[in-house]
């Protein structure tokens, strides 16, 4: 099959395009508005996207509470989600008024970061500091702002629980790392194997 996605005429019961784009890391961003009150999402549109130096970038539709408080005051935190707590991160998904403390509401343990003003999930295995770099809406073919709103931070430090940690590496059976799928979808990350990149001979001179 194939079909335009002007007019997404898919003939299929849901849209697949999510589907298709997955599994995606799950970006649950701790955040602090310039009131003092804090916030905690998932979001599905996450992902790494520079090493040097350490780049996050998260997206959703539209301006909610942790793009807003990440242009207040600058700063968030990303918190690993395990499958552990993959229950809680969907109830910290829920639609709270502003102020309402979704760490509250799943039942989550905030504690102060070290080096932002921005609270994160004590529970959580691992969790990444990020500082603001850049807050933008990318554009479409047409040129004109899409609803999107995507929030760059750059990684200032990283919490690891030593737990998962065997023979200097993270053990993803252990953290167990859960990713969005499509539709209400989601999967564990435990099931891991190693491929290495292939080694191509020198030509002889």
């Amino acid at each position: 099959m194939f079909y335009t996605t002007d007019s997404n005429r898919h003939g299929l019961a849901h849209d697949p395009f999510k589907a298709i784009v997955s599994p995606r890391p799950i970006g649950w961003i701790g955040s602090k508005g310039r009131d003092g009150s804090i916030n905690l999402a998932p979001y599905s549109f996450f992902n790494a996207v520079a090493d040097r130096p350490k780049l996050v970038m998260f997206s959703s539709a539209g301006r909610k509470d942790s793009q807003r408080n990440a242009a207040e005051t600058g700063a968030f935190t990303c918190n690993f989600v395990s499958r552990d707590l993959a229950e809680k991160m969907n109830l910290s998904s829920a639609a709270l008024p502003y102020g309402n403390s979704e760490f509250d509401f799943a039942r989550l343990t905030p504690k102060q970061s070290e080096l932002i003003d921005v609270p994160y999930v004590v529970e959580a295995y691992a969790v990444l500091e990020c500082r603001v770099t850049e807050i933008f809406e990318p554009k479409t073919l047409s040129g004109v702002p899409s609803e999107n709103v995507l929030v760059f931070g750059e990684v200032v430090g990283i919490h690891i629980d030593e737990s998962i940690v065997r023979d200097g590496r993270l053990d993803m059976s252990i953290a167990r790392p859960v990713a969005r799928m499509g539709y209400m979808d989601y999967s564990e990350g435990s099931d891991v194997f190693e491929m290495f990149r292939p080694q191509i001979p020198k030509a002889e001179a």
